[in-house]
């Protein structure tokens, strides 16, 4: 064991407790709230959301979660106790990387492009249900990952 190895758990624990924290609030609060608005509120304010969070910061951390438990998991491949727990996290976040690309992006980029002037056939294009459903897994595949991190950490320390 050495500190680069423990380093990378803290790293890789940090950014998806971070990502985790993301997909919760969207479910729970985020689009629960816009769920009650209005189309013409729903649509701008979801525009507006999505907008602002494609940023430097999440970017980095989105991916960098994804790449920090990768890295864990490659520098405590001799840790036997360990190394279960970093796989595990990683190919759970991987399903949330993937998920975010082929089912949450395309969604947000088609509300945000969204020039119709009937916001009620924007938003039911959007399909907020399905959205949410999608997001759910997200966040209890990132919650899960989580817990293998922390558990990885727990395992690590003697």
């Amino acid at each position: 064991m050495n500190a680069l190895q423990g380093a990378s758990l803290i790293a890789a624990t940090l950014a998806m407790g971070l990502m985790a924290g993301v997909f919760w609030i969207y479910g729970n609060a985020i689009m629960r709230g816009l769920r009650r608005t209005d189309d013409s509120t729903f649509v701008g304010a979801f525009q507006s959301i999505d907008r602002a969070i494609i940023n430097p910061s999440f970017m980095a951390t989105f991916f960098g979660a994804l790449l920090l438990t990768g890295a864990a998991a490659g520098l405590n491949a001799s840790e036997g106790d360990v190394l279960p727990w970093t796989l595990a996290a990683f190919v759970l976040y991987l399903a949330v990387v993937v998920i975010t690309i082929q089912v949450n992006v395309p969604r947000n980029d088609e509300i945000k492009a969204a020039t119709d002037p009937d916001l009620t056939a924007v938003r039911q294009r959007f399909d907020e249900d399905r959205w949410v459903r999608w997001n759910t897994v997200r966040a209890a595949a990132s919650t899960a990952a989580l817990a293998c991190l922390a558990w990885a950490l727990a395992e690590y320390v003697p």
